[in-house]
């Protein structure tokens, strides 16, 4: 019997199953449900209960292995209301680490999914524009709540809301949910500021939201450390880390993408901060074959970038095998006494597995390397106590000798 005081249709899990729940864990795996209310489609809100029917929480049902993603753990109407608390209390811890507002840095993630108990939302803001994206159904079919809520938080001053869910609806084979575009109001700039560096930022065409805000961090160590090196930045994307090390007064960079457009992008973002593209070359390449052939002991600082080789662990085997290679190549290749800053932002490779296959890297170039850093997402990227899954950026920083 279900119970009658739910909110919401009913997923009801198997005797035994409700621990991770009740550990505040937000995902409910397929496998742990026993019985689901008739008709339930993806998106849904549902609410969650253990074998007995005691309600645990609710949240939104999902297609796939993971059957529900827990927005609260209580009996709770999911509406605009809702998404304003959760959102007041995301900016409050904005303005808390000294990002809103901050007079050299106007581009920071609001909402960092399950870090922010919003599981499924990415908003990120650049200047006055907020660039919203759901990656769950449930999130895509409650935008209009959450366009609301924002319009709400007055202090943060918002002139315009873009919509960047299609490509994360696709992924999951959903094309008919929603269109990219304005849900309020229209930008009349592109241009925002990361201590005090510029970048153009392309939200309606570039990967993810258009711009990597989750290595603001790792820039700024980079800019810290650049000075008189000649420095590679391998997946440089739109040049974040290019501009980094000009900035700290690196003699010269290379910045070298796979993507045209990316690095026409990063070109327009050296001359925007008064770097000369021509000095500073950005090349187009497969980054694997750049490695390979690169000219040893050219640079005495490189960093390592790449997309996720593991988007999940069905291609974990194959993606370490990437991060292997890729690292080999870099510190064969690397000046004595030269700065590797590496990098992964798989989910699926924790930390002491990337940790492990770099040190694989290492026995096989068989040159003296030290750790110097670990490296991690900044706090505007916050990783849920209960959800170890959210820490999904890796880097460390070696000295090769």
């Amino acid at each position: 019997m279900h119970d009658t005081k739910s909110l919401y249709p009913v997923i009801r899990l198997k005797h035994g199953k409700a621990e991770a729940v009740r550990r505040f864990h937000p995902w409910v795996f397929s496998g742990a449900v026993a019985s689901a209310a008739e008709g339930l489609q993806a998106g849904d809100t549902v609410t969650v209960t253990d074998d007995e029917d005691n309600i645990l929480g609710t949240g939104f049902c999902e297609p796939d292995n993971i059957a529900v993603k827990m927005l609260c753990f209580e009996n709770r109407k999911i509406d605009e209301w809702f998404f304003l608390e959760r959102l007041q209390k995301a900016f409050a811890l904005r303005k808390a680490i000294g990002l809103a507002g901050n007079a050299h840095t106007d581009c920071y993630r609001l909402v960092h999914s399950e870090g922010d108990g919003l599981a499924g939302l990415i908003i990120d803001i650049y200047g006055h524009t907020a660039v919203v994206q759901a990656q769950t159904e449930g999130m895509a079919l409650h935008l209009k709540e959450i366009v609301r809520a924002l319009k709400m938080l007055t202090d943060l001053s918002i002139g315009a809301i873009y919509n960047k869910s299609a490509e994360a609806m696709s992924r999951m084979g959903k094309n008919d949910v929603i269109d990219d575009g304005y849900l309020f109001g229209e930008a009349n700039q592109d241009t925002v500021k990361e201590n005090d560096s510029l970048f153009h930022v392309n939200w309606a065409g570039g990967q993810k939201t258009g711009f990597f805000l989750d290595q603001r961090d790792n820039r700024e160590l980079v800019r810290q450390l650049s000075q008189g090196r000649t420095v590679l930045n391998a997946f440089g994307y739109t040049g974040g880390f290019s501009v980094a090390a000009l900035k700290g007064g690196a003699r010269s960079v290379v910045t070298v993408d796979a993507s045209k457009k990316a690095v026409e992008a990063a070109e327009a973002n050296l001359v925007l901060n008064g770097f000369s593209a021509t000095e500073n070359p950005c090349l187009v390449a497969d980054m694997k074959a750049y490695l390979k052939t690169m000219e040893p002991d050219k640079f005495d600082l490189i960093v390592l970038d790449p997309p996720a080789f593991a988007k999940n662990h069905q291609s974990r085997h194959k993606g370490l095998q990437g991060y292997r290679y890729i690292n080999a190549e870099a510190m064969r290749r690397i000046a004595s006494g030269g700065l590797l800053f590496t990098f992964s932002c798989s989910q699926a490779v924790d930390r002491a597995a990337f940790q492990s296959v770099v040190t694989a890297a290492a026995i096989d170039v068989g040159r003296t390397i030290r750790i110097l850093h670990h490296l991690s997402q900044p706090a505007d990227h916050p990783v849920n106590i209960f959800h170890a899954e959210g820490a999904y950026l890796k880097g460390l920083v070696l000295l090769v000798e």
